[in-house]
């Protein structure tokens, strides 16, 4: 603990920062007051007494994490950021308005927020995954240079998502220690009491799975110093169960469930300021002596801060291997290099088996790069990362492999922690058709600007045997809707390399790799010299025509090689055939460039999977060849016969167009 203690003031501290909540909400007209006011005497003495942090640089490598799960509370953590000096008593007013730095929900953009919250649950996995981060760089760099821990604020809400519950039980399996999640348990939430709705016994799920457990009174000042400081010392990840009354302290409406979601009227706040010897008519104040007793020790925050850094310049100067290893963890990963496989022309190779043999081979090279499978090790083609690194565990954080389980969306929110923590390359795979239960993670992956690495095999319906259910028919478009997501399908094991490669290297855009189960023909750079560069556009010309093309066939993965076969049967038409393993960036070329790649002639478009975006590309005039409709269970062969996506049928449909 950091501070001498002051019951007064910090009681005054805390009905002010309530204040600050009554007020910012009261002026948007807009925003949940209840629950920041049953939150607001953990979280102050969190960052009062414990939360280490530079106020200088909210970014310092070494700072403890808080993480607002129950993201609806965001008056709560700018009153806390306005403590802290990183948001002033002006960004305070702007609260839900445009272009404020304090938007409805946390932003990553914000100084002191660590990641985006919103959507109920992603917080707390989040905050796992930031622990996850800790502990690898901890066991790489050393405590003198990565020791800190990961804080989360969670609600009721939060724990009735199972994404919240999949999380912790990872959590508790890989005994992150250094994670402690306050539970603000106001039993009350915005359709009313939570008995309606939630019987679980959280104190019971949560020692089963591993954790520490800890009951207090979420409003006493010293129960939860001392269950902070005994969850500091516990191997285990642990939960401080708070038990609080939903807006704490207001004149007449504490208990209230309709403050959950709806500003205090005037004249409640007033009264209730009243009651806590604050002026009724002032909003926004906030006394010197507060700040005063808040800041008291920023000095020898910003020294530790200070002596960090020096310490981090003697290892970089004293040791060459720390200085690289460093390097990896603190610059853009723009600037990584490695190596990647080459492969046999003329072979077939499944672009998931590709990415196998690219990930086995960036595996030494990239030492913090760390991820794993939705239990599908085999079939995701990561068992030998995990052979190779080790299986990350309670006993061992040097590891790097992290085994998920069936926990697909629990798997995607950490790998978002991971990013947002820094410092680490994070992926995760699984089969195409569950990115379903991933998509609202993928999406706050986007939102953040993480550059997370989303790995889908088995990418259409020549999956074949398994049948509808395992065939994905529009995921491939429904990702591709994701504003700042690349989506990646690569249309043979070179493509594979170069997406990968465009991949680990991106700092901002989280990405998807969809690749095959089925093998697909090589298209080495001897025989297709733009397969080389040709992909860092997004789309380009794979086989041109001699001359101007009649016809340029557009596609992407596994359709690629339908398209080169069925511009061999039109000869001796001029056919054009382009290669687009990613939509996004081949729309952000410019116009000259797209039109120069997608020729003038007829346009046909051809992917196994839902056919609307391909229009973009072909125009009303051309032809789309997609697959609207679910697969069956059989061969996958006898699919694409089935479903027409053959040479021959592709070749009449375009001759008939022409007519």
């Amino acid at each position: 603990m950091k501070s001498q203690v002051n019951p007064e003031m910090d009681a005054k501290a805390v009905n002010v920062l309530k204040a600050l909540v009554m007020d910012a909400t009261r002026k948007a007209n807009s925003g949940h007051p209840g629950g920041p006011m049953s939150s607001a005497d953990m979280t102050y003495i969190l960052f009062k007494d414990f939360l280490r942090f530079d106020p200088s640089n909210p970014n310092w490598f070494n700072r403890d994490r808080f993480i607002l799960s129950a993201g609806h509370e965001s008056s709560l953590l700018y009153g806390l950021l306005h403590f802290c000096d990183y948001l002033s008593v002006e960004d305070l007013k702007g609260f839900r308005q445009f272009g404020s730095r304090t938007p409805g929900h946390p932003e990553i953009e914000i100084p002191g927020v660590e990641v985006t919250t919103g959507p109920l649950g992603q917080g707390f996995a989040m905050g796992v995954g930031e622990a996850v981060a800790e502990a690898l760089l901890r066991n790489k760099l050393g405590k003198d240079v990565q020791d800190h821990y990961s804080y989360v604020l969670a609600s009721d809400g939060d724990f009735q998502e199972p994404i919240a519950l999949g999380a912790a039980s990872l959590a508790g399996l890989w005994g992150l220690g250094k994670l402690i999640v306050m539970y603000d348990k106001n039993d009350v939430q915005l359709a009313g009491p939570t008995s309606r709705c939630d019987c679980i016994d959280y104190v019971k799920v949560f020692e089963g799975m591993c954790w520490q457990v800890l009951e207090i009174n979420g409003h006493n000042h010293e129960e939860i110093r001392e269950a902070v400081k005994k969850a500091q010392l516990d191997p285990r990840p642990t939960l401080i169960i708070g038990h609080t009354v939903m807006a704490k302290g207001t004149a007449t409406r504490e208990g209230d469930h309709e403050t959950h979601g709806a500003p205090l009227p005037p004249e409640e706040i007033a009264a209730t300021k009243e009651k806590w010897g604050l002026d009724p008519q002032a909003d926004f104040q906030v006394p010197e002596d507060v700040l005063v007793h808040f800041r008291s020790e920023f000095g020898e925050y910003e020294a530790t801060a200070a002596q960090w850094h020096r310490q981090l310049v003697q290892r970089i100067e004293s040791d060459a291997d720390f200085e690289a290893l460093w390097k990896q963890v603190s610059e853009p990963r723009s600037g990584l290099s490695f190596e990647l496989p080459e492969f046999e022309d003329g072979s077939s190779v499944a672009t998931r088996k590709a990415w196998g043999a690219c990930l086995n081979a960036i595996t030494d090279q990239l030492p913090l790069l760390a991820g794993g499978s939705a239990d599908l090790d085999p079939s995701n083609q990561t068992a030998k990362f995990r052979e190779t690194v080790g299986v990350f565990c309670k006993d061992d954080h040097s590891k790097r492999n992290l085994s998920f389980g069936v926990r697909e969306f629990p798997m995607a929110a950490i790998l978002n922690g991971m990013a947002a923590h820094g410092g680490v390359v994070p992926f995760g795979a699984t089969f195409l058709v569950f990115s379903d239960y991933e998509r609202n993670a993928l999406r706050m992956s986007a939102l953040q600007k993480l550059p997370v690495l989303h790995v889908f095999t088995h990418d259409s319906f020549y999956v074949g045997e398994d049948g509808p259910t395992h065939q994905p028919i529009e995921h491939a478009s429904s990702l591709r809707l994701i504003p700042d997501l690349n989506v990646f399908r690569p249309a043979d094991a070179y493509e594979t390399r170069a997406c990968l490669e465009m991949a680990i290297k991106e700092d901002e855009h989280p990405s998807c790799l969809l690749l095959t189960r089925q093998g697909l023909p090589v298209l080495a750079p001897a025989s297709f010299p733009s397969v080389v560069d040709g992909p860092s556009k997004g789309g380009y010309i794979l086989k041109d025509a001699e001359g101007e093309a009649e016809i340029t066939i557009i596609a992407s993965g596994s359709e690629v090689s339908l398209a080169l076969d069925t511009a061999a049967q039109l000869a001796p038409r001029k056919v054009r055939v382009v290669s687009v393993p990613c939509m996004d960036i081949f729309d952000a070329q410019s116009d000259e460039y797209k039109k120069s790649v997608l020729g003038n002639g007829l346009r046909v478009a051809v992917e196994a999977g839902a056919s609307g975006l391909w229009y973009k590309y072909t125009g009303l005039d051309g032809i789309v060849f997609g697959l609207d409709h679910f697969g069956a269970s059989a061969p996958a062969g006898e699919l694409a016969k089935e479903y027409g996506f053959t040479p021959e049928n592709l070749t009449r449909i375009i001759t008939e167009k022409l007519g």
